[in-house]
C-alpha cells in the first residue's frame, strides 16, 4: 500500500474533478460520491498506516517515485513517513466525518454538490501538501489548500460579507505565501536541493549555520504564520467563518490551518538548535497568538467567532511546543491531533446549534439549550472539557504537556501559555453557559430540536476521540516514539514525562478552574443580557480583534494607497508624460513645416533659388578662407 499511497490523493481529486465536470448532472448523487471518495482515501491511509508500523524503525521513511517534474531538478513523490502519515490519517479520518455530516448540514442547499466538489478538491489538496516529498510539492499543495478555502468561505457568494472575507482569506495569505516562496529559493541557493530526504542528508552530515539558515526559517515562519492565522497574519481567520459550518470544522479547524505546524516541524533543521533565534521566534509567535486569541474569544458572541479565536489560541500552543525542537514536537503534534477531534467535535456542534436554531449564531439569543438537543450538548460539552484540560481527558495531556515543556525550557512563555490556559477556561465556560445554560433567550419563530443522525454521528465519533485519544499518544511516549524517525527524539535525558503534579499543571488546572467559575458567576448563575453592555477598554479591544485589522489598514493598506497613486501619478505624468510631450513636439513642429508646402510652383521655385544663392554663398566663403 505504501507504493499505492499517491491513491489517497487520486481519490478526492477524482471526485472534485467528476462532480465540477458533469455539474448539475450529479445534484441527486454528488455528495454520496464525495463522501465515498474521502471514505476511500481514509482507506488507503490506514492500510498504508497499517504497513508502515509493520516496518522496523529504521525503515520508516518510505520515498514513492511518481513522476519528473522539473527535468534535472524536481522529481514529484511522496514521503510516506510517522509524520506525514499521522497527518494523513487526520485529514482524511476527521475529513470524512465532516463529509457525512455535511449531508445533513446542507441538505437544502441547491449547490450542494459544488459544496463537496469543493470538499474533496481540498482533502486532495492537503493531502499533497503533507505527503510530498519536497518542498515543491507541498508548495503545490499549499497554494491548493490557499484556492480550496477561498471557493469555501464564500461558497454562498450571494452575501457581500461572503465574498470579502474570501478575498482577505486569500490576499492575507498570499503575504505569508511569499515568505515560504522566497525560502525555498534560498533553500534552493544554499543547499542546491528542495528534497526532503536530501536535504536531511546534507545536514546531518553539516549540521548548517550561519546568516542564510536564519532566514530560511524566519521566511518559513512568514508563511506558517499565513496559514495557521498567527500573529501578525491572524486577521483573516475570524472573517472566514462566513462560509458553511463544515468549511469552519475542516480547513480552520483541524486541517489547514494545522498547515503552518506541519511546515514548521518537517522543516525543523531548520529552528535547530533549540534557543536559535529562528527557534525562539516561533516560540514567541506562538505564546503571544495564544494570549491573542483567547482575549478575542472572551468578547465574541458569535458562537463561531469564539470558536475561531480559539482556534487561534490552540494552534498558538502548537506553534509554542514545535519552537521547542524535538522535544516539544511530540506535544505539538498530538495537541494538533486531539485539537483536530475536539476542536471539529465543538465546531460541528456549533453548526448543529444553529441548524436548530434558523442559523442564528448570536450566544445571547440561545440559553437551556441542553434540554433540548441532548446529544449536541453531550458532545459538544465533552469537547468544552477536553479543550479546557480536564483531567484525563485528550486536551489535559497534550496541552498541559506543551505547557510543562515549555515552563521547563523556556520558563517565561511557559507560564504566558498557563495564563493562556486560564482564560480558556473562561471564555470557553462562558460559551457553554450562554448557549445551554440558563434561561431560553431565543426569537419566537425558533423552534430547537435535535439535529439528525447523520449529523449527530459524526459528532458522537469525536467526541470518544477528544476523550481518549490524548492519554494513549502522550502516556510512555508512544507518539513520541513513533514520530522519532521521521523528526527525531531527544537524549534520554532530556526525554519529557507527564507529571500531572508538576508545579505548572497544578497551576494550570487552578488557573481553569478559576476561570470556568468566573464564567458560571457572569453567564450561568446570572442572567444574560439581550444586548452586550458596552464593556471595559480591554472588552472593546477584544471585539475589535486585537485591532489588527486597524493595524494592518494603518501600516500596509493606507501606505500600499498611496504608493499605487504615486506610482500611477508617476507613470500618468512622468513616463506617459514624457512619451506624449515629445510625440507632442514632433507633432507640432510637424504641423508647422506643413505650411511651407503651399501648392505653387512659382513658391517653390523661388525657394530653389535661395536655396541656390545660400549654396552658392557658402561655397564662396569656404574657397576664400
Amino acid at each position: 500500500m505504501i507504493g499505492a499511497s499517491w491513491l489517497m490523493i487520486a481519490f478526492p481529486l477524482l471526485g472534485a474533478a467528476i462532480l465540477l465536470i458533469l455539474g448539475r448532472m450529479t445534484n441527486r448523487w454528488g455528495h454520496l460520491l464525495g463522501v465515498a471518495m474521502s471514505l476511500a482515501s481514509f482507506v488507503v491511509a490506514v492500510l498504508t498506516f497499517l504497513e508502515l508500523i509493520g516496518l522496523p524503525a529504521d525503515q520508516r521513511r518510505q520515498a514513492v517515485h511518481l513522476y519528473e517534474f522539473i527535468p534535472g531538478m524536481v522529481d514529484m513523490g511522496l514521503l510516506i513517513d510517522p509524520l506525514s502519515i499521522s497527518f494523513a490519517l487526520l485529514i482524511t479520518g476527521v475529513g470524512s466525518l465532516i463529509h457525512i455530516y455535511s449531508i445533513g448540514y446542507m441538505a437544502h442547499d441547491p449547490e450542494r454538490r459544488r459544496f463537496f466538489s469543493y470538499l474533496n478538491l481540498f482533502v486532495a489538496a492537503m493531502l499533497l501538501l503533507v505527503l510530498a516529498h519536497n518542498y515543491v510539492g507541498l508548495f503545490i499543495g499549499w497554494e491548493g489548500v490557499g484556492l480550496a478555502s477561498y471557493l469555501l468561505i464564500g461558497f454562498w457568494q450571494f452575501k457581500p460579507s461572503a465574498a470579502v472575507a474570501a478575498k482577505k482569506a486569500f490576499i492575507v495569505n498570499r503575504v505569508g505565501d511569499f515568505g515560504l516562496l522566497v525560502g525555498m529559493f534560498v533553500i534552493l541557493v544554499t543547499f542546491h536541493t528542495l528534497t526532503f530526504s536530501e536535504l536531511g542528508a546534507q545536514i546531518a552530515k553539516s549540521p548548517p549555520s550561519g546568516g542564510a539558515v536564519t532566514a530560511i526559517g524566519l521566511l518559513l515562519l512568514l508563511g506558517a504564520c499565513g496559514k495557521s492565522a498567527q500573529l501578525p497574519l491572524q486577521s483573516w481567520l475570524l472573517d472566514a467563518m462566513e462560509g458553511p459550518t463544515p468549511v469552519s470544522a475542516l480547513i480552520h479547524a483541524a486541517t489547514m490551518v494545522t498547515a503552518g505546524v506541519y511546515l514548521v516541524v518537517r522543516s525543523g533543521a531548520f529552528f535547530f538548535p533549540e534557543g536559535s533565534p529562528q527557534a525562539l521566534a516561533v516560540s514567541i509567535v506562538g505564546a503571544a497568538t495564544l494570549l491573542a486569541g483567547a482575549i478575542i474569544g472572551c468578547a465574541k458572541d458569535d458562537i463561531k467567532k469564539g470558536l475561531a479565536g480559539s482556534t487561534m489560541s490552540q494552534i498558538g500552543y502548537m506553534m509554542l511546543g514545535a519552537g521547542l525542537g524535538p522535544v516539544g514536537y511530540a506535544f505539538a503534534i498530538g495537541h494538533l491531533i486531539t485539537h483536530g477531534f475536539f476542536k471539529a467535535d465543538l465546531f460541528l456542534g456549533a453548526g448543529s446549534v444553529m441548524h436548530a436554531m434558523n442559523d442564528e449564531v448570536d450566544m445571547r439569543k440561545y440559553g437551556g439549550l441542553r434540554k433540548y438537543m441532548r446529544t449536541t450538548f453531550a458532545t459538544f460539552f465533552i469537547g468544552y472539557l477536553a479543550i479546557i484540560g480536564f483531567p484525563l481527558l485528550s486536551g489535559y495531556f497534550t496541552k498541559d504537556g506543551i505547557i510543562e515543556t515549555a515552563v521547563h525550557h523556556a520558563p517565561v512563555l511557559g507560564w504566558l501559555a498557563v495564563l493562556g490556559a486560564g482564560i480558556t477556561g473562561f471564555y470557553m465556560s462562558r460559551m457553554v453557559f450562554m448557549t445551554f445554560f440558563g434561561e431560553k433567550r431565543w426569537e419566537k419563530d425558533a423552534h430547537p430540536h435535535e439535529s439528525p443522525a447523520v449529523m449527530t454521528w459524526p459528532l458522537i465519533i469525536l467526541s470518544i476521540g477528544a476523550v481518549f485519544l490524548g492519554g494513549y499518544l502522550i502516556i510512555s511516549n508512544r507518539l513520541m516514539d513513533f514520530l522519532a524517525p521521521a523528526v527525531g527524539a531527544p537524549p534520554l535525558s532530556e526525554r519529557p514525562e507527564f507529571d500531572p503534579f508538576s508545579t505548572a499543571g497544578l497551576a494550570t488546572l487552578a488557573l481553569v478552574a478559576v476561570g470556568a467559575g468566573f464564567a458560571w458567576v457572569r453567564y450561568g448563575r446570572a442572567e444574560v443580557p439581550a444586548v452586550a453592555p458596552r464593556g471595559s477598554v480591554l472588552t472593546t479591544f477584544a471585539r475589535r480583534d486585537l485591532y489588527g485589522d486597524a493595524l494592518n489598514e494603518s501600516l500596509f493598506m493606507r501606505p500600499g494607497q498611496w504608493l499605487t497613486r504615486f506610482a500611477v501619478y508617476f507613470d500618468n505624468r512622468g513616463i506617459d508624460g514624457l512619451v506624449n510631450g515629445l510625440a507632442a513636439g514632433i507633432g507640432g513642429t510637424s504641423g508647422r513645416l506643413r505650411r511651407i508646402q503651399t501648392g505653387f510652383a512659382r513658391t517653390y521655385a523661388l525657394s530653389i533659388l535661395f536655396g541656390a544663392a545660400l549654396l552658392a554663398g557658402a561655397l564662396l566663403l569656404v574657397g576664400n578662407i
